[in-house]
């Protein structure tokens, strides 16, 4: 994890302000390069492997420059975001890059006052009650922005599961009804005359 870390504060050290639309703009180019690099088959790191794909990766930015008239100079950044990604090949450290690109947004979005929220869901939100439910966490939390992913996961019976900066609210069926148990498992039933049958009434 420190590496992760280190990596990641590398690659925000060159903009200054990790909240900056320089910094944003990269990261993008960072994120989209990664997928396909991902996908290369076989043992690839070191110098050689990260040479021959800076090649490629600089010819196909340079074929696509339709993009060259953009306010925050995407050749700058795509430039940044080549380098970044092979000096991660030539380290060995491209197992890590979907870890790195986590981290990376992380300590973007802190430095925007963007709070990142995970709901899982049985079935799929209803967008008021999400657009609800996110203006009431941006009231408590005094938070900018919010950077919400769904998810959805038939298991949880009903209900949600909201997570946040290291806690979470558990307000789903299959939770309450754990807690249920749970507290259903730790009542001794000796302790009441007559035991189980004289709270049945028999």
């Amino acid at each position: 994890m420190q590496n992760i870390n280190r990596w990641a504060k590398m690659f925000l050290a060159v903009f200054g302000d990790a909240g900056s639309e320089n910094a944003q703009e990269t990261f993008l180019y960072l994120k989209a390069l990664a997928v396909p690099v991902k996908s290369i088959k076989g043992v690839f790191f070191g110098s050689n492997a990260s040479e021959k794909l800076e090649k490629v990766l600089r010819d196909s930015a340079a074929a696509n420059s339709a993009a060259a008239d953009s306010a925050v100079q995407p050749d700058v950044s795509i430039e940044y975001a080549i380098r970044f990604l092979c000096l991660l090949i030539e380290k060995n450290s491209l197992k890590y890059i979907d870890l790195i690109l986590s981290r990376i947004e992380l300590l973007m979005n802190e430095k925007n006052d963007i709070l990142d929220i995970t709901i899982e869901s049985a079935a799929p939100l209803d967008n008021d009650f999400t657009q609800e439910l996110a203006q009431t966490i941006k009231e408590k939390t005094n938070a900018h922005d919010l950077n919400i992913k769904t998810c959805v996961r038939p298991e949880l019976l009903g209900g949600y599961l909201l997570r946040t900066n290291g806690f979470y609210i558990d307000a789903t069926l299959k939770g309450q009804t754990e807690k249920m148990l749970t507290e259903l498992s730790h009542l001794n039933f000796d302790e009441y005359e007559g035991g189980i049958t004289s709270l049945q009434g028999g």
